[in-house]
């Protein structure tokens, strides 16, 4: 028994349903079948428009840790410091914290989760 069968006949696909079809249904866009639930997770966005700040939003206050990536709005400088100081305004309302790790990219994390932000030496 290959290790596909094995994966397929795991978690209850039919032969008569290939792997890549049901890893691609509709009803398994949220289920990760490797991996056990977890309390929260670390979620990567993209920050393209201010739609997204709702989303991050939802995401703190579901507890989640955001890894912010701002290089697609980073064309528009004024829209994109707007939007940070919005998320920044949201972030200290939660208690939550929030770090620049390079350039592009910007750690958010929800409330009661701080981050170290002095390097050792």
């Amino acid at each position: 028994m290959g290790i596909l069968e094995k994966i397929t006949k795991s978690i209850g696909i039919s032969k008569e349903m290939n792997l890549e079809e049901y890893m691609n249904a509709v009803e398994m866009e949220n289920v990760d079948v490797l991996h056990e639930a977890a309390d929260f997770y670390v979620k990567p966005i993209a920050l393209e428009s201010e739609a997204d700040v709702s989303v991050i939003m939802d995401e703190l206050k579901a507890k989640n840790i955001i890894l912010l990536n701002v290089s697609p709005m980073s064309k528009q400088p004024n829209k994109l410091r707007q939007t940070i100081d919005n998320i920044k305004m949201f972030i200290t309302k939660i208690n939550g914290d929030i770090a620049r790790i390079d350039n592009d990219k910007i750690l958010l994390t929800p409330s009661k989760v701080k981050i170290v932000k002095s390097k050792k030496r």
